[in-house]
């Protein structure tokens, strides 16, 4: 019974693995903090897996666990270090410039800034992003506008070369 249960969720972790990579490289500030992170939200996910009950999807189920294990890992070690932010991640052999952009604009953000919009670029759904973020489909609609205005605004900037 337990070694079904297992292969089940290595299954399901294996086919939601961008999750938590899209998690671990927004919250992470170095590829060792990445590798923690992602350590940690296997674990957590492990640990939480008898108590899922299918009563929404794996991967949204995956997400907030990704999302408050980062939010955790966040905080530790902000009370760990007071020194400013280490070089961002770096591999640009996996991913464009324009996504390392992306990247940094959205670690700018707040904590519920990034779990939106990283989550409506995963193609969630207004209905969905609201029920992982506990806020409501309007708040979401709202709060989606406003990151979109300050991404373009970033953006224009970059352009413009302020």
């Amino acid at each position: 019974m337990k070694e079904d249960l297992e292969k089940k969720f290595v299954a399901l972790l294996e086919e939601n693995a961008g999750i938590i990579y899209k998690v671990t490289r927004i919250y992470a500030h170095n590829s060792d903090d990445a590798e923690d992170l992602r350590q940690e939200v296997i674990y957590q996910a492990w640990r939480s897996y008898p108590r899922f009950k299918g009563e929404s999807k794996f991967s949204t189920w995956l997400y907030k666990i990704a999302l408050n294990t980062a939010l955790t890992h966040k905080a530790k070690e902000e009370k760990r270090r007071s020194v400013p932010e280490q070089t961002a991640i770096r591999n640009s052999d996996t991913l464009s410039d324009s996504k390392e952009l992306l990247i940094k604009y959205i670690r700018q953000f707040n904590d519920a800034e990034k779990l939106i919009i990283m989550l409506h670029l995963d193609g969630y759904s207004n209905d969905d992003i609201a029920l992982i973020a506990g806020i409501s489909k309007n708040h979401v609609a709202v709060k989606l506008h406003r990151i979109k205005e300050k991404l373009a605004l970033n953006l224009k900037e970059k352009i413009n070369g302020n």
